[in-house]
């Protein structure tokens, strides 16, 4: 538990307040793979310790599928950035619903859930209106449910497939440990931009 937490810097629970956010109390989650509890208000939590810090928080967030890189930016620099895992079909903009391609184009995060499939997981906004306008000309189903998310809850491979493998439906996937930084360090309505 402590080297994965040691890749955070800093051990955070969000029983303390950061970064103009309030002090919401929440369940926890752990994750399986990492050894880390997260609270589903959006922070790491060891032990009932509380660790009061200061996260900066991103302004933008950026992918660039071609380098399996997000970007946290604030004020046009970068925070943080992490390898990513993207769909199956990586290359290419999603088209329709189970073509495993992750979109590309300027989205929002705009719904966290700390409790579904995957170690955390914040849904992007897409499709957007070009995509359904698109999608309505080519009378097909664009699809839905984009997140950025840790690793499945229920491995179906080892976890080496995972970091070094696009294992997603068409999802921006990325380690346990990194997700929490992603969490902690975004607020809802954060736009995403997805590049080629």
């Amino acid at each position: 538990m402590r080297a994965a937490l040691s890749t955070l810097g800093l051990l955070v629970m969000m029983g303390s307040a950061w970064a103009d956010q309030p002090a919401p109390t929440a369940a926890l989650v752990h994750s399986p793979h990492a050894g880390i509890a997260v609270s589903s208000a959006g922070g790491p939590a060891v032990s009932g310790l509380t660790v009061p810090v200061s996260l900066p928080m991103a302004d933008e967030v950026i992918v660039r599928k071609s380098e399996r890189r997000l970007y946290l930016m604030r004020n046009g620099q970068i925070l943080r950035s992490y390898r990513v895992a993207l769909g199956l079909d990586p290359v290419g903009a999603k088209q329709r619903s189970g073509d495993f391609r992750t979109p590309e184009g300027l989205y929002y995060l705009v719904r966290r859930n700390p409790r579904s499939d995957y170690f955390l997981s914040i849904q992007v906004s897409y499709p957007n209106a070009a995509d359904i306008e698109r999608a309505r000309r080519e009378h097909v189903d664009p699809g839905g449910s984009i997140m950025v998310h840790g690793l499945p809850n229920v491995l179906s491979h080892k976890p080496s497939y995972y970091a070094r493998s696009d294992w997603t439906d068409g999802c921006i996937g990325l380690s346990d440990s990194d997700m929490v930084e992603v969490w902690l360090m975004t607020r809802d309505d954060t736009p995403i931009d997805i590049l080629p």
